[in-house]
């Protein structure tokens, strides 16, 4: 179950599925110096494949912010920013899996920033450091999740609402009472639906995520806590799922809207990757609540 319309043909440029449900390879683009054609291209691939992967680019910093402004205005992330380019985001970490730790990474399912009244529309992320072994990042395609729900649990769910709040995965990075306080004070609890309407495809998308994801709003605790178990476990199901090994050099591009990704933290060593993120819109549900 793909959408999205149909993706343009460009001479030299090659668009390869990699996953049936999600996922595809573009080659044949040079992203520092990419055209309006190119550009089109790429956003019709994002809304049919949720994520598309490039390989070999060579970004400066400044062309890899430029290169995401083509698509959208870009948002500065509440909790890292870069020092010359602040609407960039470093994901440094060492891995020490054989010392019995994770790695500091986003090893938990999660669309991002949801817990902010516009979630992030799309992220370009850009690998400069990859260790030997481990270190994928997987992407599920929340369309076909949604899809694939019975039509009991469809029913029951589209008029929902679920609370949202960044202290679900961020709480141990503020470690006082003052910093969760102000951190609360910029980024309050938001309400979103649990079935979101894509703005550019109109496809259904399940819309919680284990990252920031409390609470469904309007049932007993009991049934949200059933409820949200159940849904968090259909995302990690592998049929909907593409993962993508990182070399250096990789940029992945996903529409955060219609999917979800978890970093895997089984590495050892450094991993080096940065990522510039469009601004999203406010989501609706199906009968146009918000």
């Amino acid at each position: 179950m793909l959408d999205g319309g149909i993706v343009p043909k460009i001479p030299g440029v090659t668009v390869r599925q990699v996953q049936p449900l999600i996922g595809a390879e573009i080659g044949g683009i040079d992203i520092a110096d990419a055209g309006d054609a190119e550009i089109d291209l790429i956003h019709k691939a994002l809304l049919r494949y949720k994520v598309v992967f490039f390989r070999n680019q060579s970004l400066t910093r400044t062309q890899h912010v430029a290169f995401g402004r083509r698509f959208g205005e870009l948002e500065v992330h509440p909790l890292s920013a870069h020092a010359d380019h602040p609407e960039m985001l470093v994901l440094d970490s060492i891995g020490g899996l054989k010392e019995g730790r994770h790695a500091p990474a986003a090893d938990f399912w999660h669309s991002d920033t949801t817990f902010r009244d516009t979630p992030s529309a799309s992220s370009v992320l850009l690998a400069y450091k990859i260790p030997p072994l481990g270190g994928d990042t997987l992407w599920c395609n929340a369309a076909a999740v949604y899809a694939g729900l019975d039509d009991e649990l469809k029913a029951r769910i589209e008029t929902l609402n679920a609370v949202h709040t960044g202290l679900a995965a961020f709480g141990h990075h503020l470690d006082t009472e003052e910093k969760r306080a102000a951190f609360l004070e910029r980024h309050p609890p938001q309400s979103h639906p649990v079935v979101r309407i894509h703005p550019e495809t109109g496809e259904r998308l399940l819309y919680v995520n284990s990252g920031f994801t409390t609470r469904i709003l309007d049932v007993s605790e009991e049934e949200s806590d059933a409820l949200l178990t159940r849904l968090f476990d259909e995302v990690k199901r592998p049929e909907y799922q593409v993962r993508f090994r990182w070399e250096v050099g990789s940029i992945a591009f996903w529409d955060n809207r219609s999917t979800q990704h978890y970093g895997v933290a089984d590495y050892v060593g450094s991993r080096h990757l940065e990522r510039v993120t469009v601004v999203g819109d406010c989501p609706v549900g199906p009968t146009g609540g918000m």
